[in-house]
């Protein structure tokens, strides 16, 4: 049975390849130690900054899509609330049916909001195949050959750690490697750490109060608790070398929820309120209370600037003599 899962990698490792070759080559001409771990793990960041900023369009569709699924939810919740307690066959197609038309007549796709992590997770398993087969000595399929590969799976981080050991094999060492022990525990701290925070940021402050009364605010409750705990499994497992990938994808979602967040919030939600504030507070909004409904009304103001046209000479003398 021919290699299906070595078929599907080959061209992103292939990819993986050269971009961490690409950045080695940077780093070593600009005087570092090409067989430095620290060198390796720049690489390793510069293959994240590449393949986040080409992400950079889906996770723009994203949000859209996510805004869209928030103009849906009360539709979506009508569905629900009509077949609620309807536990029979015909009820339960009867609701998927009205709700995929639903979806379709919005242009709306709850899963696209997953789509860059799930697109990352073939990358992941690239370079983790990569660094595998550094660890035995293998060239890559492409620009990492017999030299740079044996050059990569030594290499180790301040002397000590090196790239292809992970937790749980520098605690079967014999004697143990307790500095490996304790970068990687390090590691998988930050890494659940930040996992953790990146999703407390979307279910705490960029939720209306539609969405938390939905389904699908129960799901990201879900998920803001078992995606750590997976990464905090798993990451014992993780090679050095994955584990600084996925740390600085992880730190890079943070940093652009963080953004997104504080500058495209969602209608509605708590940090939407907070934006309206700041800018309230600059002069960029005016916000009026309405003692009737006693809703907010937030109107912003435009300063409007007329352009001076410039003015010859005799024009000028014309207009001053219109004037006396």
């Amino acid at each position: 049975m021919p290699d299906i899962i070595g078929t599907v990698l080959w061209p992103l490792k292939w990819v993986v390849e050269l971009l961490l070759v690409a950045f080695h080559w940077l780093f070593t001409n600009v005087g570092m130690d090409p067989a430095a771990g620290l060198t390796w793990v720049l690489s390793i960041v510069g293959l994240v900054l590449v393949v986040r900023a080409a992400l950079i369009p889906l996770f723009v569709r994203q949000i859209k899509n996510q805004r869209r699924m928030l103009e849906v939810a009360p539709q979506l919740k009508k569905i629900q609330d009509k077949y609620k307690g309807k536990k029979d066959q015909f009820s339960r197609e009867a609701m998927s049916r009205e709700t995929m038309e639903l979806y379709k007549r919005t242009g709306t796709n709850p899963l696209s909001s997953c789509l860059p992590m799930l697109l990352q997770i073939p990358i992941f398993f690239a370079l983790f195949s990569v660094l595998n087969d550094a660890q035995h000595g293998k060239q890559g399929v492409g620009p990492l050959n017999a030299e740079l590969g044996k050059q990569f799976g030594d290499a180790s981080l301040f002397g000590i750690a090196p790239l292809h050991s992970s937790f749980s094999a520098a605690m079967n060492a014999n004697p143990p490697q307790v500095a490996v022990m304790v970068i990687a525990a390090i590691m998988v701290v930050l890494m659940t750490g930040s996992q953790f925070f990146t999703q407390l940021q979307i279910v705490s402050k960029n939720m209306s109060p539609e969405t938390k009364a939905s389904p699908m605010f129960r799901q990201q409750r879900i998920l803001l608790y078992i995606l750590p705990l997976v990464f905090a499994f798993s990451g014992f497992t993780f090679p050095l070398g994955v584990m600084f990938y996925w740390l600085t994808t992880n730190i890079w979602t943070m940093v652009q929820q963080f953004i997104v967040i504080r500058r495209m919030p969602t209608p509605g939600s708590d940090a939407a309120k907070a934006r309206e504030e700041r800018l309230a507070r600059k002069g960029k909004l005016k916000i009026e209370e309405s003692s009737a409904a006693g809703d907010t009304i937030v109107v912003e103001e435009k300063k409007q600037t007329q352009r001076q046209q410039p003015v010859g000479k005799s024009r000028a003398k014309k207009q001053s003599g219109g004037k006396k």
